[in-house]
């Protein structure tokens, strides 16, 4: 039998995709509170990661600055509360208003590029940005009236649109760290922050950290094997095989893997006005990634 690789890649990033839009299932089935669930994915996915992180790339923990220390630090903070803010969205609003918003975060990352950064924000991403905030908009609107959880709705969906600006926040913030440092020891470092920083926020808010069914801590595991371990090493892998615009967009299949996810698992049925909307700010969001990925290459982390 021959294998095609040159659809190897492909058909690899198809199964990253799919992997990663099964997050939002898997944390709308957990009972856990959200906080602990956001915790136990991220401490799984360190645990698989770090040891391998140790043994191929021992030196570079060492040889990390004082500045790029920092910059992973910030980077993990911003990661715990994307995934503190995105999980808890999933128990205020449908899982497509609310993956359809936090995939938002390519068009937060030309934003701050363009205002911290000093990039050049062109006429392209400038009408990719107004489109996606209109799409957002009509979304979160849309909500208003439609039932008794109305407010409820309005604030799942900006809980996801935080958890699109801190992620973009963890682009940003570890874009340069990456050209200089090897990814595993920079996800290990980053993790191990996110990991404390969520610690501390289930602390905080009175949950506990035991006492889980067998079938919670499967969940728990499933959400760092797949999403966290699968999605993410698969679609780098990728990366190194297609151009990186290739996999930028075909990233926005993961709101639509979600919610026909969400449709056949949870009996989720979107509304006339989430379905509309998503559609525009996927098409935002593609402008967006597409006028930038002409530019230059865009570093665009996945949930």
């Amino acid at each position: 039998m021959t294998v095609d690789f040159e659809a190897t890649p492909t058909l690899a990033l198809a199964v990253a995709v799919v992997a990663t839009s099964t997050s939002a299932i898997l944390v709308r089935w957990s009972d856990a509170p959200s906080s602990v669930a956001a915790f136990y994915r991220v401490l799984f996915t360190t645990g698989l990661v770090a040891p391998l992180a140790v043994t191929r790339h021992r030196g570079a923990f060492a040889g990390l600055s004082r500045r790029d220390l920092v910059g992973a630090v910030l980077a993990g903070i911003a990661l715990a509360v994307h995934f503190a803010a995105w999980f808890a969205s999933l128990e205020r609003t449908s899982v497509a208003a609310s993956v359809t918003l936090v995939q938002s975060q390519p068009v937060f990352v030309a934003l701050g590029a363009g205002l911290f950064l000093g990039e050049r924000i062109g006429r392209g991403t400038v009408v990719g940005i107004a489109v996606t905030i209109a799409g957002a908009t009509a979304m979160s609107l849309g909500s208003v009236g439609r039932n008794g959880l109305a407010g409820v709705t309005l604030r799942g969906n900006a809980l996801a649109v935080l958890g699109a600006i801190t992620v973009a926040g963890y682009v940003l913030a570890g874009r340069s760290i990456r050209q200089r440092v090897p990814v595993l020891p920079y996800v290990t470092v980053v993790y191990g922050v996110c990991v404390v920083t969520l610690f501390l926020l289930v602390g905080v808010q009175g949950h506990s950290y035991v006492g889980y069914s067998p079938r919670e801590w499967l969940l728990f595991l499933g959400l760092a094997v797949g999403p966290g371990i699968v999605g993410h090493t698969v679609s780098n892998w990728a990366l190194e095989h297609l151009e990186s615009v290739v996999v930028s967009v075909a990233w926005l299949g993961e709101p639509v893997g979600a919610t026909l996810l969400a449709l056949v698992l949870l009996s989720e049925v979107p509304d006339a006005i989430t379905v509309i909307g998503g559609v525009v700010v996927i098409v935002g969001i593609a402008v967006t990634t597409l006028e930038r990925e002409s530019s230059r290459g865009v570093d665009v982390s996945r949930s």
